[in-house]
């Protein structure tokens, strides 16, 4: 039952880091799709904006956010059978 119940946990742990849910990391979640890189850009800006952060893409997947380095990255999550578009917004090293 133990073991069970430490799975369980490892599992969801392990579930929350594979969505984005990591200590740092900024997750948006688009109702709308994004194809046009450029586009999804100035979504991901105009977001982040709206939050009160201070934002500039620096190209090549990299933004300064609040004056900290991130690189983003898109996934796509099947909720319920309708696809989300997920950006996660990882801190650079």
């Amino acid at each position: 039952m133990f073991l069970v119940l430490i799975l369980a946990i490892l599992l969801l742990f392990g579930f929350n880091r594979l969505m984005g849910y990591k200590k740092g990391n900024i997750t948006i979640d688009f109702d709308d799709r994004y194809v046009n890189h450029k586009q999804y850009v100035e979504a991901i800006k105009q977001e982040l904006s709206s939050q009160g952060r201070q934002v500039s893409y620096e190209g090549n997947r990299k933004f300064i956010i609040d004056g900290r380095s991130y690189v983003f990255m898109e996934q796509n999550v099947s909720m319920g059978g309708v696809p989300l578009q997920r950006t996660i917004l990882k801190p650079k090293k």
